[in-house]
Formats: C-alpha cells, sequence, structure tokens
C-alpha cells in the first residue's frame, strides 16, 4: 500500500485554522508548523504572566483539527467571562499554559491536548522560545511586537525577531521530507513571515524536493498590504526565500456582494486582494484560481472543503 503524501503547512492561527479544517478529512501525512509570537489578548497575558511562547494560534488549529463532535471542540474556544483576571481568556489557552507549566515544553503540551482533542495530524511550534516580532517600516522606524505591529497600519520593509530563534529540529526535518510546503493564507507579515524570516526555515524550503505552494489572502490588510496584488504577496515572500522559489499559488477569483465589499473597505479599510494575470503571465508560479469564498456568516472566509480540494487535486497530479 502507498503511503500518504507528506504535506507541511506553515501559518497563524485563524487563517491557517480554516485550511486544516478541510484538510484534516482527505488521505495526507499533514504537519502544521504553527508561529508563536502573538503577543496580543488572552495569549499577550499568559505570555507576559508565564513567559512562555504564544499558544492562541496553536489552539486555534488544534480545535479545528479535532475530529470530536463540534459541541465538545467549541469548548476549547470558549471565552471566560468575569470579574477576575480570568476574564477573556479562552479555555484551550488555559489548558495548554498549564501542560507547559507541567511538562516544560510546548511540543509535549501540544501532544498531550492532541491525544484528549483526538487529532489525527501532527502539529508543531515553529519554537520552544519567547520570540518577539518586530519590523521595520519604509519610513526606517521599528514596530516591536506582533499585536503593534498589525495595529499600526504601516507598510514594512523588514520583518525580523528580536531574538535569534531556535526553529525545532522536528519542523526542519518536516519541511526537507515533505512533498508539498504551504504558505498558509493568514496575514502576510505576522502569520507566514515569522516562518520565513528564520533562515534555517528558509533554507529547508530551498533544500526541499517537495513542491510549494501559496495561498493568496482574500483581502488586504490596512497599510500593510494595501493594493497589493497576488504578486506583491509573493514577491514579498520571496525577499526571503529567494526570487522564483514559489511553484504554485491558490487565488480566488470570486465576485462578493457589493453590499458586503463596501461594508469592509469603509468599516475595515479591506478590498479583495486582484489577481494580477499581466504580471503573473511573466511569473515562474503556476496561477490555481476558483470561486472560493463562503459569506454564510455575513464575512468574507476561504470555503475550506474547496479549498482543500484544490490543494489535494494539485498533490495527486
Amino acid at each position: 500500500m502507498q503511503a500518504n503524501k507528506k504535506v507541511v503547512i506553515l501559518g497563524g492561527g485563524t487563517g491557517t485554522s480554516f485550511v486544516v479544517r478541510g484538510l484534516k478529512y482527505f488521505p495526507i501525512d499533514l504537519t502544521c508548523v504553527i508561529s508563536v509570537a502573538d503577543n496580543g489578548k488572552s495569549t499577550g497575558r499568559l505570555r507576559k504572566e508565564f513567559a512562555i511562547p504564544a499558544v492562541g494560534d496553536i489552539r486555534q488549529v488544534l480545535s479545528n483539527l479535532s475530529t470530536l463532535p463540534d459541541d465538545v471542540r467549541d469548548v476549547m474556544e470558549y471565552r471566560i467571562s468575569s470579574y477576575s483576571d480570568l476574564d477573556g481568556h479562552a479555555l484551550g489557552n488555559l489548558m495548554l499554559t498549564q501542560l507547559i507549566k507541567e511538562t516544560g515544553s510546548l511540543k509535549t503540551s501540544i501532544d498531550y491536548l492532541s491525544k484528549i482533542l483526538q487529532v489525527k495530524k501532527k502539529v508543531l511550534p515553529l519554537s520552544e522560545d519567547c520570540l518577539t516580532l518586530m519590523g521595520e517600516t519604509e519610513e526606517g522606524d521599528i514596530i516591536e511586537g506582533q499585536r503593534e505591529i498589525t495595529l499600526a497600519n504601516r507598510k514594512y520593509k523588514k520583518i525580523f525577531y528580536k531574538e535569534d530563534p531556535h526553529v525545532l529540529p522536528e519542523v526542519i526535518t518536516a519541511i526537507k521530507e515533505a512533498d508539498l510546503i504551504i504558505l498558509s493564507t493568514g496575514s502576510l507579515y505576522t502569520s507566514v513571515m515569522p516562518h520565513v524570516i528564520c533562515k534555517e526555515v528558509a533554507k529547508a524550503i530551498n533544500c526541499s524536493l517537495g513542491k510549494i505552494m501559496y495561498i493568496c489572502n482574500l483581502m488586504t490588510q490596512p497599510g500593510e498590504t494595501e493594493d497589493f496584488t497576488v504578486t506583491d504577496h509573493v514577491n514579498e515572500l520571496e525577499k526571503y526565500l529567494g526570487k522564483n522559489t514559489i511553484d504554485v499559488v491558490i487565488a480566488s477569483n470570486s465576485k462578493p456582494s457589493k453590499r458586503l465589499l463596501h461594508k469592509y473597505s469603509t468599516e475595515e479599510q479591506k478590498d479583495p486582494v486582484r489577481i494580477d494575470y499581466e504580471n503573473i503571465e511573466k511569473a515562474n508560479f503556476e496561477l490555481i484560481e476558483d470561486d472560493l469564498i463562503t459569506t454564510e456568516d455575513g464575512t468574507i472566509k476561504h470555503n475550506s472543503m474547496k479549498l482543500s480540494a484544490l490543494i489535494f487535486s494539485y498533490l495527486m497530479r
């Protein structure tokens, strides 16, 4: 019997969790590598109090990879409402924090929680370090902290870590052995960049015989990727990976309603990422496009199953 293809996905929380929600149903050997530099909300408070890597993005991915019924899985996402210091904490964040205190390892804690949640795929933190993401704006200002980088609404010419990151050896091994390496949808500078700015990761990607896929975001982000096209996203990633590293890009050609687009534009200053065919024709990557959005809950998100089917179809060529 032929072994399943090996897939590694590199990303952060919300974007990656939507991708793996569908991918978990496909017969692949999936490893999710999650960034650990988030310093906002519940995660940021726990980092500050317990001096641990960020757990929030990992919690989201574990929740979406769980094979338990939805009502049981949703307990991980439940946020405590109280007048105490527990207010606003996600229950899954508290569980991971306590496990880290008991085991002394984020990776081991993820393994424990994966068993409880009946997660059949592998989840790895990028590092066990408490990393601080830094951004240098086009004007030369230095912004410290992942949350602050997002809130600043600035354009960035460089993303880097304050510390020297120690990437887990298992991450490097998984990348080198992968048949497909996916740079996940999600914030370009704070979800995907935290991986590729690590020299070890970039080197492993370049040494891998697997194909490199980028899932392009549906919408731009205020300041950061304002007016960015598909090739603009690719060019930013290849500043760290090297020119012509990315083999294939998945992008949505969906046409959301004018009402919904107006809402995003006026309330969040976000617009659809344009597929710039004129530049893609001259590029060295393959474009896979389709109607990939769902707007059932009044927001614009990837249709997880449709996206996953495209990924699997490409993998099985």
